[in-house]
């Protein structure tokens, strides 16, 4: 009997291992949603007014005389007539736009990492700048079928206004101008240019966040850092805001054509008829603008593109990671 009892006593020490539980996706979903869309729109209050300029040089017809000389000139001339009002004109849709697209993207994102190192490559362990970009890639593939109506209305909502339609539609208005006339798949005008833009941006836009905060940590570690562990402390604050200014960049001017084919497609008259023949392609349009202003026209509006997208992707990584690492 006493043998008995000492030996449970033993079994009775031996720590008993339980199974670790899987992550809360449903919580982590919901971290995605909420910080990226807090992230996108205030990423958009920023740039918003840059944008309505971008878009009005990038529509500018192709038989006419170009009504703006520069961004400068869009800037004044748009100012002079609406007021800041008019740089902000169509903001409701973009915000709701930013905050599906940012939600959209670093939700896909997390997803497509945990998918890669579950299959692919070691769970819990980082994954290499190539898988990243392929991430990236896929977000942005995603995304992009969410983001092409609601640009469509952006677009639109931007163009300036004419002395044949002095009052500005509201969003309303156009989504039923474009269903009547064009049906649900009329609000998919220009896909093919934001899947272009967006493939390539979302690898783009991760990859040089990841390949600069890499950078970052490599030749000046953040404080906090411990060796062989897999969570990754936050960089400094300017180090965030300066890797996610490269992801601005480099997402804006490698596929800045596509977008520029993509808002002249989505700014044309929307009373077109289908069957009149007056709705070109993605390729027709990229054709005709090439002959028309060669290089210079795919370009047109870069340059203000570029240099609102590094303030603005800055402010959304870093509101990312900072919501991540102080709420999450």
């Amino acid at each position: 009997m006493a043998a008995a009892e000492h030996a449970l006593a033993i079994k009775d020490d031996v720590p008993v291992e339980l199974p670790s539980l899987p992550p809360n996706q449903g919580m982590e979903a919901v971290k995605d949603v909420v910080f990226g869309s807090a992230a996108g729109i205030a990423g958009k209050f920023i740039e918003y007014p840059f944008d309505t300029v971008k878009v009005r040089l990038q529509s500018q017809p192709d038989h006419l005389p170009l009504r703006y000389s520069g961004p400068l000139d869009c800037f004044r001339q748009s100012f002079q007539a609406e007021g800041i009002r008019g740089l902000y004109r169509g903001i409701s849709a973009p915000l709701a736009g930013a905050a599906i697209e940012n939600s959209s993207l670093f939700f896909s994102y997390r997803v497509t990492q945990e998918a890669l190192q579950a299959t692919l490559y070691t769970p819990n362990e980082p994954l290499p700048l190539s898988a990243l970009l392929v991430c990236g890639a896929t977000s942005g593939a995603f995304t992009s079928l969410l983001l092409t109506p609601i640009e469509l209305i952006k677009c639109k909502m931007q163009v300036p206004l004419s002395a044949a339609n002095p009052t500005p539609p509201g969003p309303l208005t156009l989504v039923a101008s474009v269903f009547r006339h064009h049906g649900l798949l009329g609000f998919w005008r220009g896909q093919l240019g934001t899947l272009i833009r967006e493939t390539g941006g979302g690898a783009a836009w991760f990859g040089s966040y990841e390949g600069v905060s890499t950078l970052c940590r490599k030749y000046k570690p953040p404080a906090g850092a411990a060796s062989g562990s897999s969570e990754l402390p936050p960089l400094p604050l300017y180090q965030q805001m300066m890797a996610g200014a490269a992801a601005g960049i480099s997402y804006n001017f490698i596929f800045y054509p596509a977008d520029t084919i993509k808002s002249r497609m989505q700014t044309e008259d929307v009373s077109r008829s289908p069957g009149d023949g007056a709705r070109r392609t993605f390729w027709s349009v990229g054709r005709a603008l090439w002959q028309q202003h060669g290089l210079k026209g795919m370009y047109r509006g870069c340059g203000i593109t570029v240099g609102r997208s590094a303030p603005s992707s800055a402010f959304i990584f870093s509101i990312y990671e900072g919501l991540r690492h102080y709420l999450g």
